[in-house]
């Protein structure tokens, strides 16, 4: 039977898919757009109210709390997919937090160790754990690595936030090269200026910063885009489903922006 280009641009029906950082923001819209779209969805966050507040809207969708910093709590969520999947066609590796904002003279080596192991290193244990899984699938097995904007541009004050998304950038082009002659894609997302609560907190934090109110720092943010708009979580849920459709299945080892063209930050 015949298989319209519309078609391809929905992902498979069936998929086992496992979002981490998945109960709240960019990773709950993931995770609810792949649900949407008939896969097999399972979450994991530190956030245990958020997990409940996920599994009361969506009680198909399976949890583990865990902090991805933390490699035996990778080890236990990787149990749990075992367990609740059976296997695993798509790893979303989403987790991520802002880190501080400042100089850098002035960020504390603790700040710095903190986000690197939330940011980079949670990446790591996730990916190493997800590929022999992925390497086993035979639906089009991708890994989507949630990197920023600021893993393309340079970004003051935020030094730390911008390493650890520029290593992800670099972790997902040496992966896509590694995986590719197993059928595994690797690609990554790089959200701009998200609409919601951390981002209104990542404003007022730089607002502080730089000694303006938090509303002016708001109106230099929108400056800075070329749509003059923040994007949405739906917005960056949209384009982790198409990576995942047949109609992706030759787009691997990419850093896709989603952010209105942010021209510089």
């Amino acid at each position: 039977m015949h298989t319209s280009i519309i078609d391809t641009l929905r992902p498979t029906p069936g998929l086992r898919v496992l979002v981490t950082a998945g109960a709240g923001g960019i990773g709950a819209a993931v995770a609810r757009a792949f649900r949407e779209a008939g896969a097999r969805v399972h979450v994991c966050d530190i956030d245990r109210a958020a997990l409940d507040r996920l599994t009361a809207e969506a009680p198909d969708i399976t949890t583990s709390m865990a902090d991805a910093s933390v490699a035996k709590d990778v080890d236990t969520v990787f149990d749990d997919v075992s367990n609740t999947l059976g296997g695993l066609d798509v790893l979303v590796n989403n987790v991520g937090i802002a880190g501080p904002t400042g100089p850098v003279e002035q960020l504390r080596p603790s700040d710095w160790e903190r986000t690197v192991d939330v940011n980079l290193n949670s990446h790591f244990y996730f990916a190493r754990r997800a590929v022999p899984l992925l390497k086993a699938s035979a639906s089009n097995p991708c890994l989507i690595a949630m990197s920023s904007v600021a893993g393309r541009l340079g970004y003051a004050l935020r030094t730390p936030y911008a390493s650890t998304k520029w290593a992800i950038v670099g972790m997902m082009k040496s992966l896509a090269i590694e995986l590719g002659p197993q059928g595994v894609r690797v690609n990554a997302i790089l959200p701009g200026t998200v609409e919601g609560e951390r981002m209104n907190g990542v404003i007022g934090a730089r607002a502080a910063a730089s000694g303006v109110s938090a509303e002016a720092m708001r109106d230099t943010y929108l400056g800075k885009i070329s749509l003059r708009r923040m994007v949405t979580t739906d917005d960056i849920a949209a384009m982790a489903l198409f990576l995942c459709s047949p109609a992706a299945r030759n787009i691997t080892g990419q850093a896709i922006s989603v952010d209105g063209n942010m021209e510089y930050l």
